[in-house]
């Protein structure tokens, strides 16, 4: 039977695609300095106490990770700046487990569990959002890109912009041009 565990992945960063066009709904739409469509997502946990809402494309990109505790949770999330997310309530109602480099956070409601976002290691000056936590209204498409957690060192070498994500375009623009 098969649990998840060491899962071997076809290619580090193999992608799917999804397309949600027929639920897909532009509220709070605005331009960011790139030019890129930002939707005001929002979402929760499922008994409802943990409620956010994000700033992000209405097409996410998703990675699916297999590091040990993502294969535990089956963990998908997609990063986002930290002043792109907004916790909207249930701030008592979280509770956060480390381990390792004790970087990431991850944190869950206390009531049913579920992880809607974290503080990822590979961007802790962010987050990682739970597509599935989302309420589907705003998302348009998603992709997701497999990434090797397995050797987590190795995959955040070869991949060249997981780090800038949790960036404003105009800081990735500034640090680029230095």
């Amino acid at each position: 039977m098969y649990l998840g565990h060491s899962v071997p992945l076809p290619h580090p960063f193999s992608t799917m695609s999804y397309d949600t066009q027929p639920v897909m709904h532009y509220a709070s739409t605005f331009q960011h300095s790139t030019g890129m469509d930002l939707v005001k997502h929002t979402g929760s946990c499922h008994c409802g106490a943990v409620r956010f809402e994000v700033l992000s494309s209405p097409d996410l990109h998703v990675f699916h990770c297999n590091c040990s505790i993502c294969i535990k949770k089956q963990n998908h999330h997609f990063i986002v700046p930290k002043n792109h997310f907004t916790l909207l309530q249930g701030s008592d109602n979280l509770t956060t487990y480390t381990f390792n480099t004790h970087v990431a956070k991850h944190t869950f409601c206390k009531t049913c569990g579920v992880q809607s976002f974290y503080t990822p290691r590979s961007n802790p000056d962010g987050y990682g959002v739970a597509p599935h936590c989302l309420d589907p209204v705003t998302v348009r498409s998603v992709t997701v890109e497999t990434f090797c957690g397995e050797k987590w060192e190795e995959s955040m070498q070869a991949h060249k912009s997981i780090r800038d994500m949790s960036k404003l375009a105009t800081e990735t623009q500034l640090t680029e041009t230095k």
